[in-house]
């Protein structure tokens, strides 16, 4: 179920739940990607929020949203570029994406496993992503007043099982937003200190937000080492004596 882009917007820019949000769960990617000069960065499902970091150095910035959700214009004050798409079926060439960013995405998707597909498929080899999902054990995603509790909430270890059967390998993992889902006054004076107390006690205070850090797993082509063996399969086989030829008789 995905949620309507206009709700997303309202949230993120109009509200001061998503406004921490945004500071929470947007340092944290910074702290995994510091930056991406000359690289081409994309994101998709509503990553907008945390993108606009990347603007200034990178190479292409593009903002992929799916059909289900709808699309807006984006960077509001810079010329559009927000591309609305199918969910297992983007516009980009193959290998072409540097850092990968998904947001709202893979939790709402029906089907998750060729999503993650597509995302193998546009990054680079070596290339990073970003899986930003609900926390199962998180009070984020029990709760609908934020769009972090629709759709289906991940364990580490769910999403871990689930990105390496895509060919990923998974390498970081951070959580954010140990403050409570709530719009009253004092949870939001005090949201900086909970998020603070929460990565010092992340074993006792659990995050709403999981984000695992993952690269692209290319394997060696087999049939290439199966022509070599072929070639080569006996190469001490030029020390064998070889029986004379028998002469013919006149």
């Amino acid at each position: 179920m995905h949620l309507d882009v206009q709700d997303l917007r309202n949230f993120y820019y109009r509200n001061p739940l998503g406004r921490a949000v945004q500071n929470a769960v947007g340092a944290e990617i910074r702290g995994l990607w510091p930056e991406a000069k000359g690289q081409t960065v994309a994101g998709y499902g509503f990553a907008v929020p945390f993108l606009r970091p990347y603007l200034k150095d990178s190479r292409r910035v593009i903002a992929l949203m799916p059909a289900p959700q709808g699309v807006i214009h984006w960077p509001a004050d810079k010329p559009n570029i927000s591309v609305l798409c199918e969910e297992t079926l983007w516009p980009l060439e193959t290998g072409r994406v540097d850092k990968l960013m998904l947001v709202h995405g893979l939790e709402t998707c029906e089907r998750p496993g060729e999503l993650l597909e597509e995302c193998w498929r546009v990054l680079g080899p070596g290339g990073s992503a970003l899986f930003v999902v609900p926390n199962r054990a998180g009070l984020w995603s029990r709760s609908d007043r934020t769009p972090f509790g629709y759709g289906r909430p991940y364990s580490q270890s769910q999403l871990e099982s689930q990105l390496k059967t895509r060919n990923f390998l998974p390498e970081r993992h951070v959580t954010a937003l140990y403050q409570p889902p709530s719009h009253r006054k004092f949870w939001r004076k005090t949201a900086g200190m909970w998020e603070n107390m929460g990565g010092k006690l992340s074993v006792v205070l659990k995050g709403g937000v999981l984000i695992v850090q993952a690269t692209k797993r290319v394997h060696a082509p087999t049939d290439r080492g199966s022509a070599i063996r072929d070639t080569v399969r006996s190469p001490l086989g030029v020390l064998k004596p070889k029986p004379s030829a028998q002469a013919k008789p006149v």
